[in-house]
Parts: C-alpha cells; structure tokens; sequence
C-alpha cells in the first residue's frame, strides 16, 4: 500500500506492507492527522467499516475483500488445516464484517464475491484456498482503481474547462483506493488544464465533504471551496454551478439512488435551477435485485453526531429527541444521468439498467479497455 500522503503517492486502502493485514487511512483524524493503520482483528476491522475509519462505497468494498483474506490467512496459521473447520470460522466472520453497515451494497457484493471464490477452489486445500483469496483481494483493489479511472474518463463528457461543479460528502480519493467516484472527473480534468472551480458542501453531520472532500482536493491543488450545506440553493442561484455531481451507495434497478443524507435535497434544487445533476457510481454500487429505492434500508446513527459531536459543549437539551438517518434516496427522476465505468445511464432507467446488466455479464471476462462505453 502506497504511503507517501505528503506527495500525493497514497492509497486510501489495501494490504500491509507484509501482506498479511488490511491498512488504511483512518479518516476520522482527518484533516488534523493522516494516521495509516494495520490491522488483522476481525473486531477492528469491523469497526474500522461501521465507525468510517474506512468509508466511501468503493473503499468499504476493498477493505472489506481484503479483510476476508485476512480472516483467511489469520485461521490457516492459528491451526484451522480441515477445510470443512476452517469454511465454518470463515463464514461466521465473514458475516461479521457483512453486516458492519447496512446500505452500501459494495459491502455486500464484496464480501459474497469473495466467499464465492473460497467455495469455487473447495478442495484446493487450506493454503491453496488462501492464496486464491489474496489474489481476488488484489483483483478487487486493482480493478477498484481502473474503474475509478475509467468513470473519470466517462464522467469529463459532461463536463467543461472553467465550469462550477458541486459535490456533497466525500465521493473523491479517500472513498476509493484511488481518484474517487464522483471527483475522479475533476482529478482527470485537472490533469488537463481544465480549470473547474468546486463547490464542496460540509455535509452534516459528519462533516466529510469540509474534512475530506475539500482536505483533498485543496492537498491536491484544485479550486475548491466550502461552503455549508444550506448555501447550496444561493451559490445555484448565483449562477456559480453548472453542474452537480455526487457519489452514491446503492442504486436500485429504476434508478433511485442512496447516498449521503442532504444528496436528495440538491437534486431537488438542481432541478429547480435546471442544473445537470449526475450519480457517480461504479457498476458494484448498482443493486439489481432492488427494484426502487423503498427497499433500501437506510441506516440510522447516533443522535449524538447532532448534539455533540463537533462542539465542545452540547448544542441541544440532554432529552431532546433526535433522528439521524446516513442516507437519502434521490428519485430518478431527479438524476440527468448515472456515470459509471461502462458509460452513462441515462432515462428511462429500468430499461437502461437491464442493459447495463446485460452487458456486464456478456463483458465480466473481457479486459476494462474492451467494454462498451455508453449504454
């Protein structure tokens, strides 16, 4: 795992420099601290996914592959040499990091895409079924990376030199191994001279598009500048915006989307001032089996990240009641367009969708380079 933070040479996760452990980036010390973390505890790497140490869909997907084959690697040398021992203890913590947060379906799609493997090399032996699993882990980052790329390349099309572009939470690097999902655009075009002036809410009540997303991109030297979410509709009105692109947790098969609470309220006022307002996603963030956004769950958090969490004395009475939902869902109807690796999703949604289904199975096997570009 690259390390080298100050110079812009980091990923946000991946293996230890041994091999044998999940490293990361613990984000809630940034921006005060960049602080890389190895760990091989199940309990730590589960905390590390539901406190956000680790967070972004992208990167929870990565980490939590890597975790499976640390898991893994941890049994063999603690003794578990029976396959039939060692697929027990591996399905029970597999499970435990599954369910570290409920609404980003990369977790999910990980964690079954590695167990997958484990099942498809039964009989390969405990060491063979290991190494098998450090390999689908490297793939899993690997492709991570090359994906994020090719959303940039798919996402500039949209896009112009000198524009304003919003963004909300934290859909950039440190929500990916590396360029992020909805400011992976932003990273390609500033490599080309394209000189976009960016808008990034603060994002209640986490605070990660102040402490990440502008963290980040600021390090990085592009235009950025922060503003509080309720200034979004004033900065739009202003003519400062020209385009709005966010990151996303799960899409359903209509094209509903879930991401970081407040998103929805954005396209709505994207769609008040007839500003484009784009989903960044990649194709592991689409849930297929999940017909509209009524069925995501969406997770509820400590009341405490409202009342006290940021301030040194509370903000609001001790018994005040509070409601602290993670995510939004944005209507389809709202979304001009999802960006994914493929290309761009665009209306009507449930038919797009089938199709960019479609092509992911007809193309799992053939190289990124070598899949179709708009859908």
């Amino acid at each position: 795992m690259k390390t080298d933070f100050k110079n812009g040479d980091y990923d946000t996760v991946g293996f230890s420099e041994d091999g044998r452990k999940l490293a990361f980036i613990d984000q809630t010390l940034l921006p005060g601290e960049v602080k890389f973390v190895e760990t091989d505890d199940l309990g730590e790497m589960r905390q590390a996914i539901y406190l956000l140490k680790v967070r972004g869909a992208p990167a929870i997907g990565v980490a939590a592959a890597i975790s499976i084959f640390v898991i893994a690697n941890k049994l063999m040398e603690n003794g578990f040499h029976e396959e039939e021992s060692f697929m027990k203890a591996l399905q029970m913590s597999a499970q435990v990091i599954a369910e570290a947060r409920p609404t980003a379906v990369n977790l999910k799609w990980a964690v079954d895409r590695m167990m997958e493997r484990v099942d498809a090399c039964l009989g390969l032996g405990v060491d063979g079924i290991v190494d098998e699993l450090k390999r689908e882990a490297k793939l899993i980052r690997d492709q991570d990376v090359e994906v994020c790329r090719k959303l940039g390349e798919n996402g500039l099309e949209v896009l112009e030199s000198g524009q304003g572009i919003l963004t909300h939470c934290n859909a950039g690097r440190l929500a990916a191994v590396r360029y992020g999902t909805a400011t992976a655009p932003i990273y390609l075009g500033n490599e080309r001279g394209y000189d976009f002036k960016v808008y990034a809410d603060e994002t209640r009540p986490l605070l990660q598009g102040a402490r990440l997303t502008s963290f980040e991109l600021s390090n990085a030297g592009i235009d950025v500048t922060l503003i509080c979410d309720d200034m979004a509709a004033s900065v739009m009105k202003q003519g400062k915006v020209q385009t709005v692109i966010t990151g996303c947790d799960r899409v359903a098969l209509n094209g509903d989307a879930a991401n970081k609470i407040g998103t929805l309220g954005l396209a709505v006022m994207a769609k008040h001032f007839n500003i484009p307002f784009y989903i960044a996603a990649p194709a592991s963030s689409i849930d297929f089996n999940t017909l509209s956004g009524n069925s995501i769950i969406i997770e509820e958090r400590d009341g405490d990240e409202i009342k006290n969490m940021w301030y040194k004395k509370p903000m609001a009475p001790d018994d005040v009641r509070t409601y602290n939902p993670a995510f939004d869902v944005t209507d389809a109807d709202l979304i001009t367009g999802i960006i994914t690796e493929y290309g761009i999703i665009r209306p009507p949604y449930r038919q797009t969708m089938r199709g960019l289904r479609d092509l992911i199975k007809a193309e799992q096997h053939k190289p990124m380079e070598a899949r179709g570009h708009e859908i």
